[in-house]
């Protein structure tokens, strides 16, 4: 299931403006959110299905493992259990695609965001590898806090709210990247994640952080 067609053209109401939080810590601000986006994000993170990448062609199997290989070997320093970084890399390239993201772009937010730290806490309060606020399960999942420490939660939690950020501004990944962080507006944030993106992308992909608009 492809989270990205069930939230783009939903309408959200604002509630709050981005307020200006840590550069490098995720504080995504609690918004008032239309029933359509938050029915759209409560159904994309229930499903728990494990992650198995499918691929179209032959093409696309070799691109992968390719992409596999080389970012597990620069990844190997922060994640010395080759089970556990496959796991994590496999997870993360599944719940990307599935929101409509670049894989690479989404290891970067999390070099930012907890430096690949699973059981990381931000001191605003936000949890795992991609620095969830905890409000988020009450307003889309089940009120489970503590389940924002399991990879595959985190991550399917992570790249569906980026996702609707993307959404919500249009495609336009340095407002979505600020909005994410709870800093909309201000470079620090987006171009840290420009910049640890680029150790991650795959080959051909462009992270023109200013113009790109995500598949």
């Amino acid at each position: 299931m492809n989270v990205k067609p069930m939230l783009a053209g939903c309408v959200v109401v604002l509630a709050l403006a981005g307020a200006v939080g840590s550069a490098h810590a995720g504080n995504q601000k609690e918004e008032a959110l239309a029933d359509s986006v938050r029915l759209a994000l409560s159904n994309a993170i229930k499903d728990a299905t494990p992650p198995q990448p499918s691929f179209r062609t032959d093409t696309e199997r070799q691109r992968y493992q390719g992409w596999l290989a080389q970012v597990s070997s620069r990844l190997k320093r922060k994640l010395p259990d080759e089970q556990t970084r496959n796991e994590f890399l496999t997870t993360v390239w599944y719940e990307a695609r599935r929101a409509g993201l670049e894989p690479g772009m989404v290891l970067g937010l999390i070099q930012v965001e907890s430096a690949y730290r699973k059981y990381a806490v931000s001191m605003v309060g936000a949890r795992g590898y991609m620095q969830v606020m905890p409000f988020w399960t009450n307003v889309i999942g089940d009120r489970n806090r503590s389940a924002l420490f399991n990879m595959q939660t985190n991550l399917r939690y992570g790249c569906a709210i980026l996702r609707m950020y993307i959404d919500m501004e249009a495609g336009n990944l340095y407002l979505a990247l600020g909005r994410y962080n709870g800093s909309r507006g201000k470079p620090e944030y987006p171009n840290a994640v420009l910049s640890a993106w680029n150790n991650w992308k795959e080959p051909g992909v462009k992270s023109d952080i200013r113009t790109r608009t995500l598949p």
